[in-house]
This record gives structure tokens, C-alpha cells and sequence, in this order.
């Protein structure tokens, strides 16, 4: 059997303890379905800075382009918050791993359980059976473009907005693709009524919709995109935008479903791509068996599904964490005041009962 290559960076914070779950929930459900896999461990964000003064060390980019998929745990840390002057930063890791990785493509489901409708802030009625499909450009824009720096003794700073025509089109393709095998619906999100890299989006995305005739195309701005998901958030199916906007809203949009730590992602583009939960570090929390582990296990059952061709894996993973939602046990960032005390759950407990779960549901349901 040939074993997959799993590269995984726990990165800082709460990373570790909720890539561990990944990794067993990776090996229990694909034990199901005949996937070894071999993990390699490598370093990124603060804690490659501490070991080895990089954000990212080559051994880190070359250990992800040699795997078949890399899981990604988070990165960030206060030391750096407090000192913005500070040259060398985590997250300077995970801007170069994206691009020496070719990966431009941030895939972000907002799913929303049913189980967990009393865990977001908005009223059910308007949040049941929301679906929607982000795809974030991840390598271009604002947080890439240059020149940036400070000037006139650093009491002015700035920061370039660019965006090439290849830049939107390769990731304009892959949502209009996603939306030809959902509802048919895409809406673009821009500033095409301010911002001229916003107008080349505009255009671009208008120009490939001839191609794609069954889709049907919906440009928004984004501040009135921000409103609409909160007040409307089924109206959206697929929806495509550049980088920085598809931080804010993909955040925005994490408390439909309850919580940040309900949400996995990947990002696409080469051959190896990369899965990780999109919420922080945490490390307010790290350590104290407090995190939410179910965002990374819900990222491997994306990986299956979109990296290691194993869909029935990844099925397998996300029914597990349907089924303990379900029966009622919550970690406490998705709790509310109808869970039992005795079902609220630290990561350790909730890990454990998703790999319980996945064990369960294959004896019952997968051909032996």
C-alpha cells in the first residue's frame, strides 16, 4: 500500500492541539478505506521564528511541495501585536508558503449545521439552510503588492492594491466551475465605484460569464455584501472576491455558522494543497483544553475530498461530526443555553468522540 505524504505545520497557539485531531481523524477514517499515511512535521509562523529565526524555513517549503497535502494548524502571537516595528513576522510565513506553494485559491464552505442554530448570533429563521461557497483570491492584492513601507520618518505609511488580469481570471474559472455544480449563481464582490484594481475585476469577470452562459452573475460591492450576509445570507451560493475583502467577509460570515472554530478551508492552485481551520492562533486559550478541534477535522475531510481523491473518507469524517453535534455535545465557543453541562466538551473530549464516532458509523455502514 502506498502510504500518502501528509506535511503538517501546527504552527502556534492552539495549533498543535487541534492538528493532532486532524492527523487522527485522517488515520481512522482512512484506515476504513485503505489510506496509510505518513506524516511529516515541520516548522512555520512564531515557532519557526524562535527555532530558526524564519518565518518559514526552506525545510518547511520543501517538506510541502514534496507531500501530497499539507494541514496547516494556525499561526500568530501576541509578542508581535504589541511590537509593530518588528521586521520579521509569523504571518510573513504563511504569505510565502502560499506563494511558494502557487496557491491562489482560498476554498471557504460556510456550512451551517443544523445542530448549531442556536449558536450564532443571528435569528434562526434567517441563517437555517445557508450554504455558501467562498473563493478568496489569496496571492495577489493588498497584502502582497508592492511598494509598501513608511516614508517622512515613519509617520506616513502605504500599501499597494494590484491585481494582474491572469490573477482574477485563473480564480474568476474555478468559481464559475463551483457554480455550474450548485445553484448557478455567483456573485462578485468588489469596489469597482472606487477602486480601479476592483474595475479590471469587474471586467475580467464579466468577460469570462460569455463563457460560462448558465451562470448567472451578480457584482456587489462589498459593504453591501457585508450587510446582505448578515441580513440575507441565503441569497448567496458561490461568491468570488479578492483578498482582503475575502478575509473580512469569510470572518463575517464564520458566526452564520456559530463560531470560527466550525469552519475549515484550503487553498488551491498547484499540485499540493493546503488545509487549515481559518481561525487563529488563540493563545489566550492554547493549552487549556478549550479549542474547538472540529474546524481542523472538517479541513481533512476537505483534503480528502479535494486533495487525495477519497471522497468517501471525507464523507465519513463530516457525518462523524454531524452525528456528535447531533446528540448534543458542544465545546464551549458553541454552546448555548440549551447544551447540558455534561456534554460540553475540552478538545481533548471532543477529538476523542469524533474518532469514537467515525469508528461507529464505518462498522455500521462501510463494506468490510
Amino acid at each position: 500500500m502506498n502510504k500518502i505524504n501528509i506535511c503538517v505545520l501546527a504552527g502556534d497557539g492552539i495549533g498543535k492541539e487541534v492538528t493532532d485531531w486532524g492527523v487522527q481523524a485522517l488515520e481512522t477514517a482512512g484506515s476504513y478505506y485503505d489510506l496509510a499515511f505518513n506524516f511529516q512535521h515541520e516548522l512555520l509562523g512564531h515557532a519557526a521564528i524562535q527555532a530558526t529565526g524564519e518565518p518559514m524555513p526552506a525545510a518547511t517549503l520543501a517538506g510541502c511541495k514534496a507531500a501530497d497535502a499539507v494541514l496547516l494548524g494556525a499561526i500568530g502571537d501576541p509578542h508581535y501585536d504589541l511590537n509593530p516595528h518588528l521586521k520579521v513576522r509569523p504571518e510573513q510565513g504563511l504569505l510565502a508558503l502560499r506563494k511558494g506553494l502557487g496557491l491562489f485559491a482560498n476554498i471557504r464552505p460556510i456550512l451551517l449545521f443544523d445542530e448549531l442554530l442556536d449558536a450564532s448570533s443571528l435569528k434562526k429563521e434567517i441563517i437555517k439552510g445557508t450554504d455558501i461557497l467562498f473563493f478568496r483570491e489569496l496571492t495577489g492584492g493588498i497584502y502582497f503588492g508592492q511598494p509598501r513601507g513608511r516614508k517622512e520618518s515613519g509617520t506616513v505609511a502605504f500599501d499597494t492594491k494590484i491585481y494582474a488580469k491572469y490573477e482574477v481570471e485563473r480564480i474568476a474559472r474555478m468559481a464559475f466551475e463551483a457554480a455550474q455544480t450548485r445553484k448557478k449563481i455567483l456573485h462578485s464582490v468588489d469596489k469597482a465605484n472606487v477602486l480601479e484594481s476592483s474595475r479590471l475585476w469587474r471586467e475580467v469577470v464579466q468577460e469570462l460569464a460569455s463563457e460560462y452562459s448558465d451562470v448567472t452573475v451578480v457584482h456587489m460591492f462589498v459593504d453591501n455584501a457585508a450587510m446582505q450576509l448578515i441580513k440575507d445570507p441565503k441569497q448567496f451560493d458561490v461568491v468570488l472576491t479578492g483578498n482582503m475583502f475575502g478575509d473580512i467577509l469569510t470572518d463575517e460570515a464564520s458566526q452564520i455558522a456559530g463560531s470560527l472554530g466550525m469552519l475549515a478551508s484550503a487553498s488551491l492552485g498547484s499540485e499540493v494543497g493546503l488545509y487549515e481551520p481559518i481561525h487563529g492562533s488563540a493563545p489566550d486559550i492554547a493549552g487549556q483544553n478549550l479549542a474547538n478541534p472540529l474546524a481542523t477535522i472538517l479541513s481533512t475531510a476537505l483534503m480528502c475530498n479535494r486533495g487525495l481523491h477519497a471522497p468517501a473518507a471525507g464523507q465519513l469524517i463530516v457525518d462523524a461530526v454531524d452525528a456528535v453535534l447531533k446528540v448534543g455535545y458542544r465545546t464551549r465557543d458553541i454552546m448555548d443555553q440549551q447544551t447540558d453541562s455534561d456534554k460540553i466538551l475540552g478538545t481533548q473530549e471532543m477529538g476523542a468522540k469524533v474518532l469514537e464516532t467515525i469508528h461507529t458509523i464505518a462498522k455500521r455502514s462501510v463494506p468490510a
